[in-house]
């Protein structure tokens, strides 16, 4: 019972200080000790100390040894790279997941019901929910592919940069051009057009990471001039 006490802690201590450095609460270059988080969180330095390795892992923060947790902003090739990542494993896992759901009506619909919760989200504006919303349209589109493996490295990408504080809504798009950029995938998705749905996937991530990188390059100087879109197509060959 006691391990699953300080299981629970954990998890309740990440989510807390995923949450913080997305808002900024954590500032990014600033180091934090183990005991002034754990004052800061009202628990002990284990769950923080447990909780910070899980943060190093995602890039999130670097533990300095005896010092304690060091917030980590967001690299240009940091961000690069996880797109890299997207676009060769999320372009042909959504070209797999059109051809799987030809033969399943109910793979289908399940793209569908989060597809018009996410066009309710953006005609309300709600630029978080849109967040959520957007997340959840790509992971059941991957997870319909059927390949869990690949579908859990794109997850925890996708969640880095979310939890990095950086997005492009609302400051680059609004939700309703948010959800209006996935428009083609949906719609070569649902007429079963493997191709198309692949050729979607790669303009829609290849565009998302030029709003974000421009975006990013007119506060942050280190973001000029890296030719994200030639830099990206160049894996598509």
């Amino acid at each position: 019972m006691e391990a699953l006490d300080v299981s629970s802690m954990t998890g309740r201590v990440l989510d807390q200080l995923r949450a913080a450095i997305t808002s900024g609460e954590l500032e990014a270059g600033r180091l934090y000790s183990a005991a002034a988080l754990g004052e800061q969180l009202g628990v002990s330095r284990t769950p923080i100390r447990e909780a910070s390795h899980e943060l190093a892992r995602l890039g999130l923060v670097e533990i300095e040894r005896n010092r304690g947790i060091r917030i980590v902003a967001t690299s240009v090739e940091a961000l690069l790279q996880g797109f890299e990542v997207r676009l060769m494993l999320e372009v042909p896992l959504a070209r797999r997941a059109t051809r799987r759901a030809q033969d399943e009506p109910s793979l289908r619909r399940r793209l569908t019901e989060v597809y018009e919760r996410f066009r309710e989200a953006a005609t309300a504006g709600d630029a978080e929910l849109t967040l959520r919303t957007d997340r959840d349209f790509h992971t059941v589109l991957l997870e319909l592919s059927g390949n869990d493996r690949a579908t859990g490295v794109l997850r925890e990408q996708r969640d880095m940069v979310l939890e990095s504080g950086v997005g492009t809504v609302p400051t680059s798009r609004t939700p309703l051009e948010c959800f209006e950029d996935h428009a083609d995938i949906y719609a070569a998705f649902v007429a079963g057009d493997e191709a198309a749905t692949g050729a979607a996937m790669s303009r829609h991530i290849i565009n998302t990471a030029t709003l974000l990188i421009d975006q990013e390059s007119r506060r942050r100087s280190e973001f000029h001039d890296h030719g994200v879109g030639d830099r990206l197509r160049g894996l598509l060959g």
